[in-house]
């Protein structure tokens, strides 16, 4: 038998609206209000400002760790902003943007990179997951929660962020399978700034694309220009109208740039040159909308101005906001709270026991450990604070499960 070819898509789009002279190709403008593209705007300005207000406040000791955004702005805002309020989306670890449009307090990211829970309370009637910091592990979440959906016969989408390294975990070619396979309504959206932490994209694939991964699993693939936020929204609503069609799932590259940190806990000037972020800052997604509006008089010189002022108002109410929520909390035993609906004997007996024991550090240092914790057992980190508090449901030979 002669060998013969497989018909198989052989070209993936790249689609680019705004440039960075702030021109746009009018043919392929999406249909945004002026009210709209203002508001596209100023969450990009609170974006970065809010952002550079974390990294002060991280270097001044008064937060944790956590992951900058600059120049990944459009990537974010573009991508949620044609989503509708009962859309899910599943971050990664690095959409502040993305959460700001979407109306989480600044109080509440604040309160959260401060090292508080309570911080990460998704505001009532919000469809959006906690951060994930392990890398692409939200990528099946998301994929599961658009099964359910299609399941339930619920119009709703999934839009799920992750980086160009996670295209490399098991995690993100399962969610693609299985999204292709069973046809779910999930945008896969990659933000592709070009480093896995210190890891170039030149080393993660030998692929042409990220986009193209798609092709594998027999779904749709395009790559933009990340740092176009007109790009992104057209490409992302193009991807949500095929998804409510019941046509299945995209996969959406962002070529974008990490302007800044990886996280707060990352050096970047050992792995890249300052000659290259200086070439990407000139195609800063900021930049160029403010003068794409500048050019459509949306936008002046005094009320950018103005706007900036109202900006850092907001930032500071939100800080004083979070100090005085953060002054009320940390007490030991909300441990012990929003796990079970009705706490189990066992754990209401060690949350006895834990605040007995927090009754009596307050009376007054002690020079030893709690009464029935013996010296050898301090060693090892045992805790027992009271021999009738058990630590959980025991087996036959008294060993936990």
């Amino acid at each position: 038998m002669p060998r013969k070819a497989i018909k198989l898509p052989d070209h993936i789009e790249y689609l680019s609206i705004l440039d960075e002279h702030g021109r746009v190709d009018t043919k392929l403008m999406p249909d945004l209000t002026d009210d709209q593209l203002r508001h596209l705007h100023r969450i990009m300005l609170l974006s970065r400002r809010f952002d550079e207000r974390l990294l002060t406040l991280q270097q001044q000791g008064r937060i944790g760790t956590f992951a900058p955004i600059k120049g990944q702005e459009a990537a974010q805002i573009g991508a949620v902003a044609p989503l509708q309020q009962e859309d899910w989306v599943v971050p990664s670890f690095r959409e502040t943007a993305a959460a700001l449009y979407r109306g989480t307090p600044l109080a509440g990211l604040l309160i959260f990179q401060a090292g508080y829970n309570e911080g990460g309370h998704i505001p009532e009637g919000q469809r959006t997951l906690p951060i994930a910091v392990p890398v692409g592990t939200q990528i099946p979440h998301a994929v599961g929660i658009a099964y359910g959906m299609k399941y339930r016969q619920q119009p709703q989408v999934t839009l799920v962020f992750f980086g160009d390294g996670a295209t490399s975990q098991g995690d993100f070619h399962e969610g693609l399978n299985f999204a292709g396979v069973f046809n779910t309504p999930t945008i896969f959206l990659c933000q592709n700034n070009q480093w896995a932490i210190s890891l170039p994209r030149r080393k993660q694939t030998k692929s042409q694309t990220l986009a193209q991964k798609a092709l594998a699993y027999g779904i749709p693939g395009i790559q933009v220009d990340g740092n176009d936020v007109f790009a992104v929204y057209v490409a992302v609503q193009e991807a949500v109208e095929r998804a409510r069609a019941g046509k299945g799932p995209a996969l959406i590259e962002c070529v974008t740039y990490r302007l800044s940190l990886h996280t707060t806990a990352d050096d970047p000037t050992k792995y890249r040159s300052e000659e290259e972020v200086k070439e990407w800052e000139k195609r800063d997604p900021l930049g160029r909308l403010q003068k794409y509006l500048m050019g459509r008089k949306l936008l002046s010189d005094k009320h950018l101005q103005d706007l900036e002022a109202d900006i850092r108002a907001d930032i500071e109410r939100a800080w004083q906001e979070a100090q005085e929520q953060m002054a009320s909390m940390g007490d030991p035993l909300d441990i012990f709270d929003h796990i079970y609906a009705e706490l189990p004997p066992y754990l209401a007996e060690q949350r006895q026991a834990f605040q007995q024991f927090l009754a009596r550090q307050k009376e007054g240092p002690q020079s030893g450990p709690p009464p029935t914790q013996s010296r050898k057992d301090t060693h090892h980190a045992r805790i027992d604070y009271d021999s009738s508090a058990q630590l959980g449901p025991q087996t036959g030979n008294g060993q936990r499960r």
